[in-house]
């Protein structure tokens, strides 16, 4: 009997293993030359316009979700939104569909799609001290939009490709398909991590020029890279940063004061717009302490450190308990520790604080099944699917649930839908066995 063969007599008899669990998780974890919108030169580009709109359509909705989906204060998202919407219609694309939203994770970072769609951590916002912070934060990020680095990037990954394969692959677009890669990386810094030193230091010039235009004051720049700065030096372990890849240091911060100081010095006496910074963030500010624990957390967890992981999850539960993060976290946490029955009981906390956000619906459903409970992690992975279509791996999960309630027809289209999309790896093998077992391919 085969490898796949005794995976499904477990599951038809409701006795996986914790292996098994394991396996099932880690098999299915899943143009050409255009002128600069910036100065007008000759740029090199993998995606058209519509292409990059594409991408923010199609991926940031994953990637927002993996940071936990915007925070549930409607107030805190609109005010950031607003900042964002006095910058974007002065920059060099004000045609592109900007959107902003601030996000449930605890770790330090900003980021923005091809198209504009931006997400700020709370993480990072509950460290700013002014408006104009927050400006520099976002005009950042519309610099790497409005330069075109992430077509650019993939224009210059074209090229490796060509090279390294032949010129005979150069007329086939779908080898490069849109740049979706990028942005299912888990870790919006994973977005960010291939700009060059050249693109950062662009982005920067261009958010300070952006900011300016706005009517903040330019320092606003030096103090975004001074807080950066101090940061690393105080808890690197807690930075990822839109600057991720490359170390923060004196030469950007010194940078964005020089021009503060001399092409910008008009704008240095503008108000900082500190007051309306702090009354419009005040209800989030109020509980940096769990966003702390929740940071320290985190750390501790990527070391498997889970006893203290544990324990700091539990102080941002005792500060707030019905913190969505926080809760989804210490289910993570537990699960870590192979205590699925109490992990389940913080991930159904969870997506009854947040019902519209999937992840707690998707771990839910993965915990369900390391339980032998079938039905309840498809309903769980189902519910997943539905706010958040497309997650292939939700989809060979789904088919995996199906198959274990012993609905086999609906198993065998799950299967066959995941691998029309994934044709190698270990899922891929699996659901190519069944289907051939139960006679749907020969």
């Amino acid at each position: 009997m085969s490898d796949h063969a005794r995976f499904a007599h477990r599951l038809h008899h409701n006795r996986l293993s914790r292996r098994d669990v394991l396996w099932l998780f880690g098999a299915a974890a899943l143009s050409g030359c255009a002128q600069s919108p910036v100065g007008g030169q000759s740029i090199l580009v993998g995606m058209s316009e519509a292409d990059e709109k594409a991408v923010d359509r199609q991926v940031a909705p994953q990637q927002f979700s993996q940071d936990l989906g915007p925070v549930q204060d409607a107030s805190v998202n609109a005010y950031v939104s607003s900042v964002g919407e006095r910058l974007d219609k002065l920059t060099h694309r004000p045609q592109m569909p900007y959107s902003y939203r601030v996000l449930n994770a605890n770790y330090v970072n900003a980021y923005t799609f091809p198209g504009g769609a931006m997400g700020v951590t709370r993480g990072i916002l509950v460290d700013l001290q002014n408006e104009a912070e927050l400006a520099a934060l976002l005009g950042h990020e519309m610099g790497h939009v409005n330069a075109r680095h992430a077509a650019q990037r993939q224009g210059q990954t074209m090229v490796a490709q060509i090279a390294a394969a032949g010129a005979s692959i150069a007329a086939s677009s779908s080898e490069w398909g849109g740049l979706v890669a990028i942005g299912s990386q888990l870790g919006a810094s994973a977005l960010l991590s291939s700009y060059s030193r050249d693109n950062e230091r662009e982005a920067d010039a261009l958010g300070q020029e952006y900011m300016v235009r706005a009517g903040y004051p330019a320092s606003g720049m030096t103090a975004l890279h001074q807080l950066l700065v101090d940061q690393q030096k105080e808890t690197p372990g807690l930075l990822q940063t839109m600057f991720s890849s490359h170390p923060m240091n004196s030469e950007r911060r010194d940078t964005a004061r020089r021009l503060a100081e001399s092409k910008y010095a008009a704008s240095l006496k503008r108000d900082p717009g500190r007051e309306r910074f702090m009354d419009s963030t005040a209800a989030l500010r109020r509980i940096k302490p769990t966003i702390s624990a929740c940071q320290k957390g985190e750390v501790a967890m990527a070391g498997k450190q889970y006893a203290r992981a544990e324990g700091e999850f539990r102080n941002a539960l005792q500060k707030t308990s019905r913190d969505y993060a926080a809760n989804l976290l210490m289910a993570q946490c537990l699960q870590a520790q192979d205590r699925d029955r109490e992990a389940l009981a913080y991930a159904e906390t969870a997506k009854q604080i947040y019902p519209q956000e999937a992840q707690a619906h998707k771990l839910a459903g993965v915990l369900a099944l390391g339980l032998k409970d079938p039905g309840a992690a498809y309903a769980g992975l189902d519910q997943y699917d539905r706010l958040l279509p497309g997650d292939a791996g939700v989809g060979f999960l789904k088919g995996v649930a199906l198959e274990g309630m012993g609905r086999r027809q609906e198993a065998a289209r799950q299967y066959s839908t995941y691998l029309n999309r994934n044709r190698q790896g270990k899922a891929a093998e699996y659901a190519y066995s069944r289907l051939r077992g139960w006679g749907y391919v020969k």
